[in-house]
């Protein structure tokens, strides 16, 4: 999550080969997702005849992008791959994220962030034998956000989350509504992006049947963005369930490209996650894909 630039060296656009990972079923959905958007034909954002103006925003862009409370209306669709979950080890779950941000000026100092996660979800052997898909619950965060960091340097961000029973299938949703806390801060320098993203969530109302809301979510992360608008990140999206003393703890490490297609600035990245502690029924590893789509003013 989350930079002066020199003029990069002219690239050539070439077309790499879609290919499919074979896991059991998973090879259509793997393919869709990755095959297809690797097989984009893509430029480099800015070729070494852009100007000068040209790199500067790009090289401001690539800095907004590693900021979660950054004022950038920006459209992340996150594919997310998980594998060998479930009680027999082999359950398999894809989990499409849209993660709409819409940041609004309040006044000269303050901004208000809001971030949308929006899980549409398939997945198989994770209950039972059995499958299931459609939309999960989604999470909404309002960050107030001051305009200028702190004389230290530091990007703050805190407000409101709500948790909203949006599932359309109960096994894949919590059937509860909730609220908490969350912030956000992070330091920018030399291309370097690290901070840390916090929320906790209590349930206050749904069904009385189902397990009470009870988490807290940490997110800290460290990124890199090169001259070349290339940027490397390491973070953890790990989960404390307090109602039962679990940690979900998945290590991803993401490469990420920001390119231009038909003349609009997109950022294409890829991953891969490694679950250094789970429920016993949770999943082993993963894979990321992602593009986020951009509208800079």
């Amino acid at each position: 999550m989350p930079h002066t630039r020199e003029r990069e060296p002219t690239m050539k656009t070439t077309r790499r080969p879609a290919f499919v990972y074979h896991f059991g079923g998973q090879a259509t959905l793997i393919a869709a997702a990755l095959a297809g958007g690797l097989a984009l034909t893509s430029t480099p954002l800015f070729a070494q005849e852009a100007a000068t103006d040209d790199q500067a925003a790009a090289a401001e862009l690539a800095k907004k992008l590693q900021n979660p409370v950054a004022s950038l209306i920006q459209a992340p669709i996150q594919s997310n791959f998980d594998f060998g979950a479930g009680p027999t080890g082999d359950g398999f779950q894809y989990k499409l994220n849209v993660q709409p941000v819409i940041p609004i000026s309040l006044n000269k100092d303050w901004n208000l962030i809001s971030r949308t996660i929006v899980p549409y979800v398939y997945q198989e052997k994770i209950i039972g034998t059995s499958s299931q898909s459609g939309l999960s619950d989604t999470v909404q965060s309002l960050f107030f956000s001051p305009v200028q960091p702190t004389k230290g340097g530091w990007i703050l961000g805190a407000g409101p989350v709500f948790l909203l029973p949006t599932a359309t299938d109960h096994l894949l949703g919590s059937e509860k509504w909730g609220a908490g806390p969350t912030a956000v801060m992070l330091k920018q320098d030399r291309g370097w992006t690290y901070g840390l993203l916090a929320n906790h969530l209590w349930s206050f109302a749904g069904k009385s049947s189902r397990a009470d809301v009870n988490a807290t979510f940490l997110q800290p992360f460290a990124a890199f963005t090169t001259k070349t608008f290339t940027t490397f990140t390491l973070q953890t999206e790990s989960t404390y369930d307090w109602s039962n003393s679990q940690w979900t703890v998945p290590l991803n490490a993401l490469v990420s490209q920001l390119v231009k297609v038909g003349g609009a600035p997109v950022q294409f990245g890829l991953g891969g996650r490694y679950y250094a502690e789970k429920p016993a029924d949770g999943p082993e590893w993963g894979l990321r894909f992602a593009v986020t789509l951009l509208f800079p003013k």
